[in-house]
């Protein structure tokens, strides 16, 4: 169970259409994300799903079941927002088990779900504080565990990790995918964040204006970007993108080289060369920002370890040919 259907969704405020006519399968136990910058459609259509909005027009199946006019409670679907949402004045036990006693649930039955949700997200010994007692992942673990309690047919995450830190932020990245891979439930995940999508997707998403641009695994996405919208927001650091007379020599209108497929030799044995700008020193990698390239364009090159280059220094940059990538005038991968 948990498979969902758009077929022809669209989405209209006033006379303003945030999601034109659009199709998408997501098939059950799978991990999918959404993803794209700001403003691109990912949490509407999200609400869409999840009946929180109305359709403009269009269908939405749930296990093959028209859900197109559902409430959102009658559609077997489990929502974490990117606010916790809990009552502070209840223990996490009477929190997770909310849904259920409303549900009017025999209590059997909700002390079974509740402490095998608690099992499951490690929280047995923090049932009985409260959320203010809590660190902002355990708080986050609790609105998961109230999710799971309902026992979904597809569990939706809207930006759930947002309000975290960075080091929260990774743990909990892992725990939801640990999740998913015990609970083997479908999961639509809402995020900005290209390396969160990266790292926890089956299957990417990637939206645009509310157009779907891409879909695909992370790699293929990696891989063999559709255009250059993709290029350019899939990998971190982004890609590289050069125009004029250096692209025309590869047949195209842009070629797109990642950071890590440009080697760094000695000044003047390159094939390109440059001034290092800002160079970031992480220890396991070295990011350089290369100017007076010649290209008309600031390169991001990354060297593997802690190479000792300064701000100044000359560098020389060979590409990787068999990593480049090529797009025409209007912005479409050339095969």
């Amino acid at each position: 169970m948990g498979q969902i259907e758009l077929k022809q969704v669209t989405k209209s405020f006033g006379n303003t259409q945030v999601i034109p006519p659009l199709d998408l399968t997501i098939h059950e136990g799978e991990f999918t994300v959404f993803v794209g910058p700001s403003g691109c459609g990912k949490s509407t259509l999200l609400r869409l799903i999840a009946g929180l909005e109305d359709i403009t027009s269009g269908h939405i199946e749930i296990d093959g079941t028209d859900a197109t006019s559902l409430v959102p409670a009658k559609r077997g679907l489990a929502m974490v927002f990117q606010s916790y949402a809990l009552y502070p004045h209840m223990s996490v036990r009477k929190n997770i088990a909310f849904p259920l006693k409303m549900a009017k649930m025999p209590k059997e039955e909700i002390d079974k779900r509740v402490n095998a949700a608690a099992e499951v997200l490690n929280l047995k010994d923090y049932i009985d504080r409260r959320p203010g007692q809590l660190s902002g992942g355990q708080r986050q673990r609790v609105a998961i565990g109230r999710a799971i309690v309902r026992e979904p047919s597809a569990f939706l995450f809207d930006e759930p990790l947002s309000n975290l830190d960075a080091a929260l932020r990774v743990g909990m990245r892992l725990e939801i995918s640990e999740l998913h891979k015990r609970l083997k439930t479908t999961m639509v995940y809402v995020t900005h964040d290209q390396v969160e999508a990266m790292t926890m997707a089956d299957k990417i998403v990637v939206l645009q204006a509310g157009v779907i641009e891409q879909i695909g695994s992370p790699l293929e996405l990696y891989r063999a970007p559709r255009n250059i919208f993709v290029a350019g927001f899939i990998g971190s650091p982004k890609m590289n993108l050069i125009t004029g007379k250096e692209a025309a020599k590869y047949d195209a209108h842009t070629i797109g080289m990642r950071p890590e497929h440009i080697d760094v030799v000695v000044d003047g044995e390159g094939e390109w060369n440059g001034t290092v700008g800002v160079a970031e020193h992480l220890g396991s990698d070295t990011f350089f920002h290369i100017h007076n390239t010649g290209l008309g364009e600031m390169l991001t090159v990354r060297a593997i370890g802690d190479v000792s280059l300064k701000h100044g220094d000359k560098i020389g940059l060979n590409p990787r040919k068999n990593e480049m990538h090529r797009f025409d005038a209007a912005g479409l991968r050339i095969a």
